[in-house]
């Protein structure tokens, strides 16, 4: 069982939620919702724990593939539903990005990978009815499928 503590500790929406390890996440609402940017917006967190969670997979694919990873980085853009409360993740673009000495081919798969079939957090957006769309650069080139 997952435990994590959250405490009010600046403002009105100002938290810290922190989990069994001693690792800490400052959380906030926006400041016309009355926060005062302590920290990120939760719908936020939620994008970010999904860079988070693909990457570790692709990353591990890779090395498993003796794949030289020089760097890596993503661009994550969302759109939520207008209009509805609770408003959802509706649209989410990932474009990954990997520099090195990485066979593109393997690069894509191991991204599809992530995305279709580990990565827990694009499967609870898709079950949302979140519609995520992705693409891989190797070294600055377009990988296509």
């Amino acid at each position: 069982m997952i435990k994590i503590e959250l405490n009010r500790v600046a403002g009105d929406y100002g938290f810290e939620a922190k989990d069994a390890y001693g690792h800490t996440v400052q959380i906030d609402n926006s400041p016309e919702g009355g926060g005062s940017n302590f920290g990120a917006r939760p719908m936020q967190l939620l994008l970010m724990g999904l860079g988070g969670c693909s990457g570790i997979d692709i990353v591990s694919i890779l090395k498993k593939q003796r794949q030289t990873i020089d760097g890596f980085s993503m661009k994550i853009e969302g759109e939520r539903e207008a209009g509805k409360e609770p408003s959802l993740w509706q649209d989410v673009t990932i474009v990954f990005e990997l520099t090195g000495e990485i066979d593109p081919g393997k690069a894509l798969r191991a991204c599809e990978l992530s995305m279709n079939k580990y990565c827990s957090v694009a499967e609870t957006l898709r079950k949302a009815g979140g519609n995520l769309k992705w693409k891989a650069v190797v070294n600055g080139v377009d990988v296509q499928m």
